[in-house]
């Protein structure tokens, strides 16, 4: 039996994008206990508002809800507990470096299965100001327009 070449995609920060500039990114394993991966494989958790941070030479992501799997009997934990991200240690150093030096933020963009491990992509971030999130927006929407404009002309509509 073929494996699907598609990764399944649990979980998706589509606010990131929205509240954050991204910068570079990298894919971390992540460390769960059994009923955690019980749940992410019934496809629920959210990314909105999870954040990393960088501890003792260790990366740390905080505020990523998993939620209980429902069909444990006991040690159903809680489900915003800081988890352990698993990169190499040249990869550690250069994402701290960069943290400490440009004042960035860790930010997890999407957690999936790879192989059967659970992985988060996690990207480095600085945060937008409100005119810059409308200025974003304003843009999107300006080239809607124009892409709506040309598909009308070449279906020789009137505009």
């Amino acid at each position: 039996m073929k494996k699907p070449d598609a990764e399944p995609v649990i979980a998706r920060n589509r606010k990131a994008a929205h509240d954050y500039q991204l910068g570079e990114s990298w894919e971390a394993g992540i460390v769960l206990l059994g009923l955690e991966v019980k749940a992410l494989r019934a496809g629920r958790a959210s990314l909105v508002g999870g954040f990393a941070i960088v501890e003792n030479g260790e990366i740390w992501l905080h505020g990523v809800h998993i939620p209980q799997y429902m069909q444990a009997r006991w040690f159903n934990d809680g489900s915003r507990r800081k988890r352990k991200l698993l990169l190499h240690r040249a990869e550690i150093d250069k994402i701290e470096r960069k943290v400490n030096e440009s004042g960035l933020t860790i930010v997890p963009l999407t957690l999936y299965f790879k192989d059967g491990r659970a992985k988060v992509e996690i990207a480095l971030a600085r945060g937008k100001k409100t005119w810059d999130k409308r200025q974003a927006l304003a843009e999107r929407e300006a080239t809607r327009e124009v892409e709506r404009t040309l598909n009308r002309h070449l279906k020789g509509k009137p505009n």
